[in-house]
């Protein structure tokens, strides 16, 4: 006779990636009780596109969850053992579906996705001319008025941001433009449409958006958590396709059906926000990398809003309540990290799988001189050039595969430090040392090489999901008081120190500076 079921008390949390899904089980030390990960597809109509359909994201997300579920029976826990659950996501990417019958109206257009490049153009050229209405009878353009769109957004434009992808959709797919017409078009970001669904699609109604997912649009004023209204008009949206702007801590509702119907959804929170606190960056002055398909650099400046002088983005970190204050952060984008790996594997063949690229770059101690600048759509931070183009520099008979692929890690590790350098001079902060995770740090080599060329320490944690716990008080955990977290995430950190001598290590440093200079302005952009 099998044993009763045992009662726990777990957290839930659903992390929906650029490729893949992932819900974890958790319990109150972020230890895993059961996980499922599952890809779901991507789509590349032509060059600099990416695309996903949302339903299958959604098929995917119910797949993870039942899988999870499933294994967490069959090691004896009940199913009414998860508490709540909380959704990371990934940012920027954009998603239009219909009011009256909840489907989409198109596929999604991911984050990386550069189609918009003349779309940005033509609204660079608008803010430089016409400028931006900032209050009824003021205007500011031209230098001024790409200060004021800092000012009110933090972000510059930029194929990046949902706003510009929106605009897109809108411009160049019908069923997109007569919905927004006709009032029938609901925007948001990947949060906004799960939320939707899980909570019972068009008979619930619930259109919402998280605060640091709504922080990537370009629509919001981060000093207020409002839509701006001189930025809908600006770029030519009606307010009514907005979803409400909730925290990032708090219940909103409760998911409809399948194996967690009833269970709370209490806490929604963009991927890289969330890895901030996954990884407890919660006071000023700590910072975290998270390296997936690209890599994200966060730097926590506390309640206060730092403005970017040096190409970084002063962004919403995380709301931990409807009633409390915003936690403010910089960031730093870097558009190809893992994904200039997969390009190692797909396209050119040099490995079988993603783990191989730490072997064969250890196969040489130097990339022998060569330099890769993995600018595939553009460079991101710091330095925003929608026209720069990948380039390999200093090839010679003697480069072989193992001097690309560790030219390939070398990469991010710069671009890395390229954003470490920008965030020093805003923040007037050194920084000793780097948190990190994602795919790329299981990786030893990538990690020490990161560690080399940046000059800082790397440490290595496992990230963890403690805003839908803090939403309930489960556990005690609350995100206002850090000591209460003191127990959770303190298994397997691994530290990596730099090996390299300082004077190698700048010099290597300014020939990666020359590489990225060959490579900038090398597409033509016009105004549609």
């Amino acid at each position: 006779m099998a044993p009763p079921a045992k009662q726990g008390e777990f957290v839930g949390s659903l992390d929906c990636g650029t490729t893949s899904v992932r819900f974890i089980v958790f319990d109150r030390f972020a230890h895993i009780m059961a996980q499922h990960q599952l890809e779901f597809p991507q789509y590349y109509p032509h060059p600099g596109w990416h695309e996903q359909d949302p339903e299958e994201i959604l098929a995917t997300v119910t797949a993870c969850i039942d899988a999870t579920m499933e294994s967490l029976l069959k090691v004896g826990w009940t199913r009414d053992s998860v508490k709540v659950i909380g959704i990371t996501n990934q940012r920027e990417s954009t998603f239009a579906w219909s009011r009256a019958t909840g489907k989409p109206l198109c596929n999604a257009i991911v984050w990386d996705d550069s189609r918009n490049k003349n779309i940005v153009a033509q609204y660079e050229h608008k803010l430089r001319e016409e400028g931006l209405e900032v209050e009824p009878g003021v205007w500011k353009n031209g230098p001024d008025g790409i200060e004021a769109l800092r000012a009110l957004t933090g972000l510059p434009l930029s194929t990046y941001f949902s706003a510009m992808k929106l605009r897109w959709m809108i411009n160049h797919f019908p069923e997109v433009y007569k919905a927004h017409e006709i009032d029938d078009l609901l925007f948001g970001t990947l949060d906004s449409w799960l939320v939707y669904n899980l909570v019972g699609g068009v008979q619930q109604g619930l259109h919402v958006c998280e605060v640091s997912n709504a922080s990537r649009t370009l629509l919001i004023n981060t000093s207020t958590l409002k839509w701006e209204p001189c930025l809908l008009q600006f770029f030519g949206l009606r307010p009514s396709i907005l979803p409400k702007i909730v925290s990032t801590s708090e219940v909103y509702g409760h998911i409809a059906s399948g194996a967690l119907a009833g269970v709370p959804i209490g806490g929604l929170v963009g991927d890289q926000q969330g890895a901030l606190v996954g990884n407890k960056c919660l006071r000023q002055g700590e910072a975290k990398c998270t390296y997936g398909t690209g890599a994200f650099l966060l730097f926590c400046t506390g309640k206060e809003q730092v403005k970017s002088s040096h190409g970084l983005l002063s962004t919403i970190a995380f709301q931990p309540g409807p009633k409390a204050k915003p936690v403010y952060a910089l960031e730093g984008s870097i558009g190809s990290a893992g994904s200039a790996i997969t390009w190692l594997k797909d396209s050119m063949n040099f490995i079988s799988k993603p783990s191989e690229v730490n072997d064969l770059a250890a196969q040489e101690p130097t990339t022998g001189g060569v330099y890769f600048v993995t600018a595939f759509s553009g460079l991101l931070a710091p330095y925003w050039d929608s026209s720069a183009a990948g380039l390999m520099i200093g090839i010679s008979q003697y480069t072989n595969r193992s001097h690309i692929a560790r030219a390939t890690l070398e990469a991010t590790a710069f671009q890395t430090r390229a954003i470490i350098e920008s965030m020093k001079l805003d923040s007037k902060t050194d920084l000793d040392h780097l948190k990190v995770d994602g795919g790329m740090t299981n990786g030893d080599l990538a990690m020490s090489v990161l560690s080399d060329l940046g000059g800082f320490d790397v440490v290595n944690c496992a990230c963890s999901a403690l805003l839908a716990a803090n939403a309930i008080g489960l556990f005690g955990w609350d995100l206002s008081k850090p000591e209460t977290l003191a127990d959770v995430n303190t298994r397997g950190v691994t530290t990596f120190s730099p090996a390299l001598g300082k004077d190698e290590r700048e010099k290597k440093w300014a020939k990666w500076q020359r590489a990225v200079e060959r490579c900038r302005g090398w597409d033509t952009v016009i105004a549609e």
